[in-house]
């Protein structure tokens, strides 16, 4: 199968297993992806890996040959496609770790930045390159890159198409680490850093930072009160805080 989906003690894996196309994204991949999301919504994991078979790519992006010779109604029902199948990506109450293993170029990299985080081998290279096929991203790339490496260096990642090597994207915040060795335990590692704690209480946190990019400081201060508040009033709240007077790890059950 082109999607995988396994489990990994308490995460969930993806694999996109195209290697012979570097897992590029076809619209059947895409379709795949978002029933795959759907069942994870519905699942006990605490955390999702996405990450490719191989170790040439993490996602060569869109399969180009689906791209040619279609109108523009089905341009746009592909752009609406792999945007609302990252969205759902982007909705997941537990967290995502895209473990980017090679190259993550176009969708691939849309992809990665719809996860909550991303880690990268030494070896793996990114970029939107769509500028060079007289076209911009649209799977989501204009309006996340952004948000997580800031206006100028977005535009200039797009404008000009360039491949970013992994030690530039660690510097500029586009993934979170370098790993060496199996890149897949390497995810599983980072994963297992929050996976302990609250998956509500996690999910606060997260929103609470996205809004931060969307709002006036003053509004955004008032959302933080809120899920502060809402965090107090978990079963989980009461335990960390008990845990902490008694010095012994907590038990959190996601109350």
């Amino acid at each position: 199968m082109s999607v995988e989906l396994t489990e990994r003690g308490d995460c969930a894996v993806i694999t996109l297993n195209r290697p012979e196309a570097l897992n590029a994204l076809s619209f059947g991949v895409l379709r795949r992806l978002g029933e795959v999301f759907d069942e994870l919504a519905e699942t006990n994991a605490r955390a999702l890996i996405v990450t490719g078979a191989g170790t040439k790519a993490f996602c060569a992006g869109a399969d180009i040959k689906e791209l040619r010779d279609r109108d523009l109604k089905a341009q746009k029902r592909g752009a609406e496609l792999g945007q609302a199948v990252f969205a759902k990506l982007d909705r997941l109450s537990m967290p995502s770790i895209a473990v980017i293993n090679g190259f993550a170029f176009g969708g691939g990299l849309e992809l990665a930045l719809a996860c909550t985080f991303r880690i990268a081998t030494r070896n793996a290279k990114m970029g939107l390159p769509e500028i060079k096929l007289g076209l911009i991203p649209g799977y989501g790339g204009t309006q996340r890159l952004p948000r997580v490496v800031g206006e100028a260096r977005a535009l200039e990642i797009i404008m000009t198409g360039r491949s970013v090597a992994a030690d530039e994207a660690e510097k500029i915040g586009l993934v979170h680490r370098l790993v060496d060795g199996d890149a897949l335990e390497a995810g599983l590692a980072f994963a297992s850093e929050f996976t302990s704690y609250s998956l509500p209480v996690l999910l606060f946190a997260r929103g609470a930072v996205r809004r931060a990019l969307d709002v006036p400081i003053h509004e955004g201060l008032e959302i933080e009160a809120d899920l502060s508040t809402l965090a107090f009033q978990t079963k989980d709240a009461a335990e960390g805080t008990a845990a902490f007077e008694e010095k012994r790890k907590p038990r959190f059950s996601d109350e």
